[in-house]
């Protein structure tokens, strides 16, 4: 066997494991849409995350597809030796390429921005919300738990909240949910800033 044919073969079987995988993203994709019931019948038990599959069937629809093409063009093109089916096998990935990096890109660009403005946003909230509305602090303390933090940016996040106001101890995740927790407790703790 030749250096060419190797090559051959190998873009043969790894786009034949894009096509199939693709098929595979689209059926799971159309299903989920379809009939999104049974998935989570069938799934739901084995995992919270699972359910989130639920929402995004389009989106494997899309992916799907494109796996789909680009495998077909790949394994086919390659098959065949066609250079017009390897041209477009070559011009959608190098699409794809060029738009992960300017993604990538967008979110170097935005992330200070979007830090900001979580921080504008999302602390003033805390502080007005946090012990007062039962339903938010329990998000915010099963999210914190998750993530092992302490609010947006640490345990001040929550001086005069409602809950500190109340209480006078931060809330349990910021301490590693030892309780009372103190200002110097929480910054002590082990949880992510």
């Amino acid at each position: 066997m030749g250096f060419f044919t190797f090559i051959k073969v190998m873009m043969i079987l790894f786009n034949l494991a894009i096509f199939l995988g693709g098929g595979a993203l689209l059926g799971v994709g159309i299903w989920v849409t379809v009939d999104g019931q049974s998935f989570v019948k069938i799934f739901g038990g084995i995992s919270s995350t699972v359910l989130q599959v639920v929402n995004v069937g389009y989106f494997l629809i899309v992916i799907g597809a494109i796996l789909l093409i680009i495998g077909f063009l790949g394994c086919y093109g390659a098959q065949k030796e066609s250079k017009c089916l390897l041209m477009m096998f070559f011009s959608v990935v190098l699409i794809i390429f060029i738009a992960e990096i300017a993604a990538a890109v967008v979110v170097l660009v935005y992330t200070s921005l979007a830090e900001t403005f979580l921080t504008a946003v999302v602390t003033p909230v805390l502080k007005e919300k946090y012990g007062a509305d039962d339903e938010f602090s329990r998000i915010w303390n099963l999210t914190m738990d998750e993530v092992r933090c302490c609010g947006l940016n640490n345990y001040t996040d929550f001086e005069d909240s409602p809950f500190y106001k109340k209480n006078k101890t931060f809330p349990p995740p910021c301490c590693d949910g030892h309780f009372p927790c103190n200002a110097s407790l929480a910054a002590a703790s082990n949880v992510q800033v």
